[in-house]
């Protein structure tokens, strides 16, 4: 299992890394692909609670939302309103013909769209920012960083469950172990990007990046383990060997971006 998740790691990583070097259409792509699949994913987690959420109104409306945001930023609250209505009108008809839980099913859909597709869009509006592949050299690391170091540490040391119902093996020692290594990981890299003339950012400003985001993405993948313990579910896909869907692996990666986007405009005020 160990093995498989390591070389998984080392796959994505071989197709993610030159995504954010590259940038422009090649990341926006391979992004899109991504929150895409976790759309999907997000779908069927609830499909098989017995609710009906529109996989297709979910889907393009994420590739919607992306888009927009990514080449027309004007047209997106436009954009998210016209797929709201939208899905009220699905689901309307949804229950027309007969289906009882249509007002559930459309409060799911208009969440996949918001959640997944508003809230992943900043994980493009960050590499489109001025300096936009420093800045994502910093946010996306401190999230793996922290979530890397949980789980080894975690496995080692971890003897206090940190949220038993909603995710058991989580241990409150993997926790701060990844709040540690995620926090001072991340201000090694600002020094690291300072030093090559890449950026001017302090070591105590990526301390704060990175404890922020150590301590609160955990936060996204709690939310998503919220969603499978409620169907019962293990892993939102099988699609990555060692990590179960692409879902499981964006969760954290969902709330690094938002929150990383809004210090980031905190850092250059």
């Amino acid at each position: 299992m160990l093995s498989k998740r390591v070389l998984a790691a080392l796959a994505l990583a071989a197709i993610g890394l030159p995504a954010m070097i590259f940038g422009g259409l090649f990341y926006f792509g391979l992004i899109t692909l991504l929150l895409g699949i976790a759309t999907w994913e997000y779908g069927k987690i609830f499909r098989i609670s017995g609710f009906n959420a529109s996989m297709p109104l979910m889907v393009a409306g994420v590739v919607l939302i992306l888009s927009l945001r990514a080449y027309f930023p004007v047209l997106a609250p436009a954009g998210l309103t016209l797929l709201v209505l939208a899905a009220m009108l699905w689901h309307l008809l949804d229950y027309e013909k007969g289906r009882d839980l249509a007002a559930s099913d459309f409060t799911i859909t208009v969440t996949g769209i918001i959640y997944i597709g508003w809230i992943g869009a900043y994980l493009n509006d960050i590499r489109n920012l001025p300096d936009g592949l420093f800045w994502l050299a910093l946010v996306l690391p401190a999230a793996w960083l922290a979530d890397t170091a949980a789980y080894y540490v975690g496995r080692r040391f971890g003897k206090h469950q940190l949220s038993p119902r909603l995710s058991p093996k989580k241990t409150w020692e993997g926790y701060w172990g990844g709040v540690f290594f995620g926090t001072i990981g991340t201000a090694g890299l600002a020094v690291l990007w300072n030093r090559l003339g890449v950026s001017e950012m302090l070591w105590w400003h990526g301390a704060v990046l990175g404890a922020s985001l150590s301590i609160l993405t955990t936060l996204g993948d709690l939310g998503e383990s919220m969603f499978k313990r409620q169907a019962g579910v293990k892993d939102s896909g099988t699609l990555i060997p060692g990590h179960g869907g692409v879902l499981d692996r964006m969760d954290s990666w969902l709330w690094a971006g938002a929150l990383g986007y809004l210090l980031i405009g905190w850092f250059l005020i």
